[in-house]
């Protein structure tokens, strides 16, 4: 027997529709390329999003082409994430941070019909587009005014296309299975991967990391995704969840440094932010530094990498909670997080900070274990290590345009090492790549690194296994000292020492100026591996 509910299909266009008639007032504030701050509402962006589905149905897209953007966080990229989803075709977000033969690998490999770009891109587009023979029709995001002469072919101005589009075009209804946006992976172990979300994918994705025990988006939020739109599913969902709510949305373009993120903080009354940790360094000591506190900032979300512990205190110190949230590209992204419970209540504030650093339970849909090499659940008992692998109705299960199967008897391989207590909470050892094995025992990278970032003087650090003629692997300790009071290497050892075994302690540690950061905002330790891949044996032999 079936139940007698409508059965209506769950689509992004739903997410637009909602905002636009129970919340057409609020706004979207974005900061433009050009400099200054672009205000409309709710409302605006669903005409603007009509039209613009409407024109790229004129121009010949349909069900299933793929339109590509090279753009920032602001409101023409909005309009483009919606218009193209809603017609139903699949939005494709490339990084533009990617090296320019991945950007062409991608672009080729996605079979892009249309790319849609920012003119801080145009350099970088005239030399791409003799690279991209399925692309025909390149749109530049500026009005009629700013257009520059180009080499480009087939160019056209984003206001004049959006002008062809009708603003009366009606969102269509089909199966909320079909695709609707592709992301490639940063690729840093071979050529990027496409994850390709579905509508249905996407919606509950929304429903869940909205909820009061996820992130607990509500209408009187003001919501600031300092992640950029080309991370995984439009900064995480975000640009997804406001719309559902009916949260003010602030987009802050181009300009990602912490005094820029601050005024727009403190000039919109934002809520909630999201980010990577590197970001929210700078920001918590431009915070610091100018002793105004945190403004209206009641909570952030931090993902990409595990905070450290002195982060969390420092904006717990300016009243703003701090949820650390676990994901990745293939997880659409959100997966896990640290969530409230009557135990960890009753925890002391050093217990309660180790669970707010951890990885957390999963979220509602997410089911998670860890296994041995062969398959094998390991027991949940905090110690045991094993890879972590995750199911669920967001998680990928295949690869875009690749016929080798992914899934393990239905559970993805994250490709990190876990370990998961008996209250299900997970705490990630290492990336596999990353764990450091040293004398037959394995050492956490991350580990290490929470504790150096907590040493006074130490602006950023990372720790890699590096070969060792005795202990097949050593850590070595990179760090970025501040501009001021530098942490020195004893500084550093004797702050470690009685925090970690005392095997675990860098045998060494290196300083730098500044450590190389990837497309995605983790820091490239596969160069750092590379740079001093000799350390080790060139102390013993020198």
């Amino acid at each position: 027997m079936k139940g007698l509910m409508q059965n209506q299909p769950l689509l992004l266009s739903s997410l637009l529709q909602h905002a636009d008639r129970f919340h057409g007032r609020t706004e979207i504030v974005s900061r433009t390329v050009e400099g200054p701050i672009h205000r409309y509402s709710y409302q605006d962006a669903a005409r603007r999003a009509r039209k613009l589905a409407d024109a790229l149905w004129r121009w010949g897209v349909g069900p299933g082409d793929r339109v590509a953007t090279l753009a920032w966080n602001n409101y023409r990229h909005f309009e483009i994430e919606h218009g193209v989803t809603g017609l139903g075709a699949v939005w494709h977000a490339i990084n533009p941070r990617l090296i320019a033969a991945q950007i062409s690998y991608i672009a080729n490999h996605a079979e892009d019909k249309v790319v849609f770009f920012e003119s801080s891109f145009l350099p970088m587009v005239e030399k791409l587009a003799p690279e991209l023979p399925t692309v025909g029709l390149f749109v530049l995001m500026v009005e009629r005014a700013a257009m520059p002469a180009t080499s480009i072919p087939n160019i056209q101005c984003y206001e004049d296309f959006l002008d062809n589009g009708d603003e009366n075009f009606q969102w269509p209804v089909f199966d909320e299975l079909s695709a609707s946006s592709l992301f490639y992976t940063s690729g840093t172990t071979g050529n990027p991967k496409g994850v390709l979300y579905s509508h249905r994918s996407d919606v509950l994705h929304c429903l869940s990391i909205s909820g009061a025990y996820s992130l607990g988006f509500t209408a009187l939020d003001t919501i600031l995704p300092m992640t950029p739109m080309f991370h995984a599913n439009g900064a995480w969902g975000f640009t997804h969840a406001a719309p559902m709510v009916g949260a003010k949305l602030v987009l802050p373009g181009p300009k990602m440094d912490a005094a820029s993120i601050a005024e727009l903080i403190e000039a919109e009354g934002v809520t909630v932010a999201a980010g990577v940790p590197t970001l929210y360094g700078k920001l918590l000591q431009h915070f610091e530094t100018q002793g105004h506190g945190a403004g209206t900032l009641e909570r952030i979300v931090i993902a990409g990498s595990a905070p450290a512990p002195s982060m969390i205190e420092g904006f717990e110190r300016l009243g703003v909670s701090v949820k650390h949230v676990w994901g990745m590209t293939e997880t659409s992204p959100c997966g896990t997080s640290p969530q409230p419970s009557r135990n960890t209540a009753k925890l002391s504030p050093q217990h309660q900070l180790r669970r707010k650093i951890s990885q957390g339970q999963p979220i509602y849909g997410v089911d998670v274990k860890i296994a041995d090499e062969e398959g094998r659940e390991i027991r949940r008992d905090g110690k045991s290590s094993g890879r972590f692998m995750v199911r669920g109705p967001w998680v990928i299960s295949g690869y875009y345009r690749e016929e080798k199967p992914l899934l393990e008897d239905g559970w993805f391989d994250t490709g990190d090492l876990a370990t998961i207590d008996g209250e299900n909470y997970i705490q990630l050892t290492d990336r596999a790549k990353d764990v450091i094995k040293s004398g037959g025992e394995w050492i956490s990278s991350i580990d290490i690194e929470n504790l150096a970032m907590g040493c006074p003087g130490v602006a950023e650090a990372a720790v890699i296994g590096i070969p060792h003629q005795h202990w097949e692997e050593r850590p070595l300790l990179v760090v970025v000292p501040t501009a001021s009071n530098a942490a020195t290497a004893r500084s550093i050892v004797a702050f470690l020492e009685g925090k970690i075994a005392k095997w675990w302690i860098p045998d060494d540690i290196v300083f730098v100026d500044a450590l190389t950061y990837g497309a995605t905002g983790k820091v490239q330790k596969m160069e750092l591996r590379h740079r001093f891949a000799r350390h080790y044996s060139s102390r013993m032999t020198a």
